[in-house]
């Protein structure tokens, strides 16, 4: 697949969802990261926050955020935001949240609950985002990672269930938080129905689909909430940028999408 660049703010295009290492049921075709950071930059994406795909799995989750943090450095160029891995139900996750902030310098930590065995009215997730917010530390929640049809048939995981999301974000005030993969279409339900339920909540636009998708979703609800995303490797890097470039996304809203949104979520 090519495409151009996505016209966007002369500040750039920061990409709020990219994955470094390999998608564990299959290679994509740039899960080398010298590669995926050329094909970004040629894109017109000059901040990316990463994630890793080895945080799945692994049971090491300190190892997993020190290689993280380690691939962002040599390969990243600045660009590299890293997003390290927190996974509640393994022991000491409390100072891998340490970790992430006072060694690796992270600005914000990724959460898979639906693959690390948790939801989202577990006591464990409060007490993460109530640490992270202590912290300043933004919240990703994946709440897909694979549509359900294509799994693999030993490995059937549902998506995240949000529903409980507005009452535990009620009670830790200063908590940001990022969905990640929520959208699928721009027709309403749960994820769009939450972003009216908090202020600190947003929503990228990786697994958006239809036609004008993008342009409805700021017709009907605020532009300052959604974030441009590309879910690279395992999609095109291209495809936000196509979204955009289809629902004729231009000015004020385009710069928000590609660029200011992100930046203030850095700086709250």
């Amino acid at each position: 697949m090519t495409s151009e660049p996505t016209t966007a703010a002369t500040a750039g295009i920061t990409d709020v969802n990219v994955w470094l290492s390999r998608w564990p049921f299959r290679r994509t075709q740039l899960d080398e990261t010298p590669a995926l950071v050329s094909r970004l930059r040629a894109l017109g994406v000059t901040q990316a926050w990463a994630g890793t795909f080895d945080a799945i799995f692994h049971r090491d989750i300190g190892g997993v955020n020190a290689r993280l943090a380690e691939d962002c450095r040599a390969h990243g160029d600045g660009m590299l935001l890293p997003f390290g891995a927190i996974n509640p139900m393994l022991p000491d996750w409390e100072e891998d949240i340490r970790r992430c902030h006072e060694v690796h310098k992270m600005p914000g930590v990724r959460l898979i609950p639906n693959y690390h065995g948790y939801k989202l009215d577990d006591p464990v997730f409060a007490q993460t985002l109530e640490l992270c917010a202590r912290r300043g530390l933004v919240v990703q929640i994946a709440v897909s990672m694979e549509d359900e049809r294509t799994q693999h048939p030993l490995v059937r995981v549902p998506n995240v269930e949000m529903a409980a999301l507005p009452p535990v974000m009620a009670k830790v005030p200063g908590a940001r938080i990022v969905l990640l993969n929520a959208l699928r279409t721009a027709r309403g339900g749960e994820p769009l129905t939450l972003l009216g339920k908090s202020e600190h909540l947003y929503v990228d636009i990786a697994m958006l689909e239809g036609v004008g998708a993008v342009a409805n979703l700021i017709e009907h609800y605020p532009v300052e909430r959604f974030l441009y995303g590309s879910y690279a490797p395992f999609y095109y890097p291209e495809s936000p940028g196509l979204k955009l470039k289809e629902s004729a996304v231009a000015g004020d809203a385009l710069s928000k999408i590609t660029h200011d949104n992100a930046s203030k979520i850095l700086t709250k």
